[in-house]
């Protein structure tokens, strides 16, 4: 006879907090968010920790390299998509690591025959007004000098006109040596008032370009999260299928961390990923596993060598594993089993093993409920997908603007590593839609208030950390009549009322 579960699998919006003491101590300025990525011993210090606990999800309708760039400014960390050939992934993996490096490889350059109309494309099709001009256009040509948004004037400048006409010639640029320092070409930018700083060879080949606004925007952001070269961290999917040719690539890229991307890790393939890359790389390569929902899914894992665990099946927005399959369990069960599993791992061990919510996530006071209930940070895919910096395309329907969002399990994504089993190399029907979701603006606006929730929310439960949540949060479960009442009821929100006809006798 099948095993039966006792109790109902629930969901995140069946909980509330109850708020505890909070003493003068607990302002939101004062809470540290910070979560760690990989599984550290008894007195140790994790390898690698997030600033905050926020991932984006393996996707490709979230994470590429500008949403990559974008969150580690802000203090978390994503994962590139890994439904894409090693070869484009390893790409977009480099161009984080090379973006915040301070040395930034130029990847808009122009040959001194081009034309205007052809800077004009260049800009638009990459957003960089700033473009050296190399003797055969490539990113380390020899510089003959560079065009910025001050060379030319659109509405007069001929669109036929050569750049060699118009550039600023390399005689009259400042650059620096190919040892100079970041300080050193930071001071070198700051003394001579530029916006940009050529670094040249001996040659006068190009090697990078320094920008004044990544001075700037260290100083505005921060919680940014680098590793030992200065360089933003970056995290890349790996499957169960090709990980033997995608693993070095990514690697030699830059990745900071590696996850196994599947719709259920409680399986032989994780445990052969995991082993194969721990016998190939060694033990201090950081890899997560999942997703699995229940403690012998973690005790697994956790016994197979995950650096983090994902929990989760079922509950993502565009998922309909459980619709298709009857596979999952409610969210907000599944992360409390497992953080129970976690902490009693880590009293027999001496090992903590970091733990991921990987979906159900439908407002913002969920990612606090994650929190509380025991998940040391999130992955999430909807939220991101929102934002400008997401991949997919802004579109406008029925007057209202939305962006492209598709699961992995959908046709569209093709991606049919995530969910074939054993050697198949195909998928045989969808557990993911295509969609759309409202188009919400910029990453750094929306984290900013989501974190800013978090925050005031702790306080009120007298927690200034994460660990220290997972100890003092509260949490009661409530009926449907209290979700109702939980917002706005009995009145007439004025937004969907015509003034003009309403009787106030």
């Amino acid at each position: 006879m099948a095993y039966f579960y006792d109790g109902v699998a629930h969901t995140f919006n069946e909980y509330l907090l109850v708020p505890g003491y909070s003493s003068a101590e607990c302002n939101p300025d004062a809470v540290d968010l910070s979560a760690p990525l990989v599984r550290f011993s008894r007195g140790e210090q994790p390898a690698l920790k997030t600033n905050i606990p926020m991932t984006s999800a393996i996707m490709q309708s979230v994470s590429n390299d500008t949403m990559a760039i974008a969150l580690a400014r802000e203090g978390g960390l994503s994962f590139i998509y890994g439904s894409q050939s090693v070869a484009d992934e390893a790409e977009m993996v480099a161009r984080v690591k090379d973006y915040k490096a301070g040395f930034v490889l130029s990847d808009s350059n122009l040959h001194p025959d081009d034309t205007l109309a052809d800077v004009l494309a260049l800009k638009q099709k990459s957003g960089h007004s700033t473009m050296p001009v190399t003797h055969n256009g490539s990113a380390h040509g020899r510089v003959l000098g560079i065009v910025t948004s001050r060379d030319y004037r659109p509405s007069r400048t001929p669109l036929e006109a050569r750049v060699r006409d118009f550039m600023t010639p390399r005689e009259q640029l400042v650059t620096a040596p190919g040892d100079t320092t970041l300080k050193g070409a930071n001071d070198i930018i700051w003394d001579h008032k530029l916006n940009a700083l050529p670094v040249l060879d001996p040659e006068d080949n190009l090697l990078y370009l320094v920008f004044r606004k990544d001075y700037d925007t260290h100083k505005l952001n921060p919680l940014e999260i680098l590793d030992t070269k200065k360089r933003y961290l970056v995290g890349a999917g790996i499957n169960t299928h090709d990980y033997e040719e995608r693993v070095g690539p990514l690697l030699e890229a830059g990745a900071d961390i590696l996850c196994i991307d599947s719709s259920e890790g409680f399986s032989e393939w994780q445990q052969r990923t995991l082993a194969w890359i721990r016998r190939e790389y060694g033990e201090e390569i950081p890899v997560g596993a999942g997703n699995i929902v229940d403690r012998e899914g973690f005790r697994f894992l956790a016994e197979a060598g995950a650096s983090f665990i994902k929990v989760g099946i079922g509950g993502g927005s565009i998922c309909i594993t459980r619709e298709q399959k009857g596979i999952g369990r409610g969210q907000a069960t599944s992360v409390i089993e497992v953080a129970d599993e976690r902490n009693r791992y880590f009293k027999e061990t001496g090992i903590y093993i970091p733990i991921c919510s990987d979906g159900g996530i439908v407002y913002d006071h969920h990612m606090t409920l994650a929190l509380a209930m025991g998940a040391d940070f999130l992955m999430l895919g909807r939220y991101f997908a929102r934002f400008d910096e997401s991949p997919t395309k802004r579109v406008n329907v029925n007057g209202s603007y939305v962006k492209e969002y598709w699961g992995e399990g959908s046709s569209r994504a093709r991606n049919w590593q995530r969910y074939a089993q054993g050697d198949t190399n195909k998928l045989s029907f969808e557990e993911g839609v295509d969609s759309y979701v409202p188009y919400a603006g910029p990453l750094k606006d929306n984290v900013a208030m989501t974190l800013t929730k978090i925050r005031s929310t702790m306080c009120n439960c007298g927690a200034l950390s994460i660990p220290d949540f997972h100890k003092t949060a509260k949490l009661t479960l409530i009926s449907a009549t209290s979700i109702v009442e939980g917002g706005a009821h009995d009145v007439l929100p004025k937004d969907q009322i015509n003034p003009t006809r309403l009787n106030f006798r």
